[in-house]
């Protein structure tokens, strides 16, 4: 597992880089067996077809295309505040998205792939700067680490997304295990951060759901998805703490 928290070696940075691509990889194959990109049915986001919720992977990974060096002594925020800034720009993400949607609608998969290589090729070149700089995101600086492990919160939540909007699938899931753990982390290290409670994940995909509010925050949703390390210790009522996103 790889600690967050502070400035990462390279070889941490690396082996995030590299997951990034793996999911992105998976998630890419998954949407052309399933012809996703081109479904206008509705998501399981409400308000969203299936096709939207594809091109805002896109445009997901392309917040990591536009980052830039910080410049120097630029404090930037932990992975929780960058993603605190998301509900205030929740109607500006919609109609971002769905713009793109219909810019790459005659050949989305060629829009995608063109999205996520300008990413990749940003993404070494921020990683030649340091091991791991402080950059300039759309919303706000953060270090590269984190921007990577926030794309990864993206393609993991809304990969698991698209599963529940499609259904079953007999073949490979869009879902990297080592994305949705390092992804699983994250989420309750944002949690400890904000409550200072010591506890661990039970179901990382549970908890992924109830974290980001795909379903509804209960004693029992709670408990399936995280528990005490510590046996003489129960699970707090996380009811004002949840969704996280």
């Amino acid at each position: 597992m790889i600690a967050m928290g502070g400035p990462l070696s390279a070889d941490d940075v690396a082996a995030l880089a590299a997951l990034l691509e793996t999911q992105w990889r998976r998630l890419r194959a998954w949407v052309e067996l399933t012809d996703a990109a081109t479904d206008p049915a509705p998501s399981s986001l409400p308000g969203w077809s299936v096709a939207e919720l594809v091109a805002h992977l896109a445009r997901a990974m392309s917040a990591l295309a536009v980052c830039r060096p910080a410049e120097p002594g630029t404090v930037p925020l932990t992975l929780g505040e960058y993603l605190g800034t998301y509900p205030d720009r929740a109607e500006q993400i919609t109609a971002v998205t769905r713009d793109l949607a219909v810019e790459i609608q005659h050949d989305p998969l060629r829009g995608i792939d063109r999205l996520s290589a300008e990413t990749f090729d940003r993404l070494r070149e921020l990683r030649a700067v340091g091991p791991d700089p402080v950059v300039q995101a759309r919303r706000a600086p953060i270090l590269l680490s984190e921007m990577v492990v926030s794309r990864l919160v993206e393609l993991v939540v809304h990969g698991d997304d698209l599963v529940r909007s499609r259904g079953p699938w007999p073949g490979p899931g869009p879902l990297e295990p080592g994305a949705v753990q390092v992804v699983s982390d994250a989420l309750l290290e944002v949690l400890l951060d904000r409550g200072g409670w010591d506890l661990e994940v039970v179901d990382p995909l549970a908890w992924l759901r109830v974290a980001t509010g795909r379903v509804p925050v209960s004693v029992g949703t709670v408990t399936a998805a995280l528990r005490a390390r510590s046996t003489a210790d129960s699970v707090p009522d996380l009811g004002s703490r949840l969704p996280l996103l």
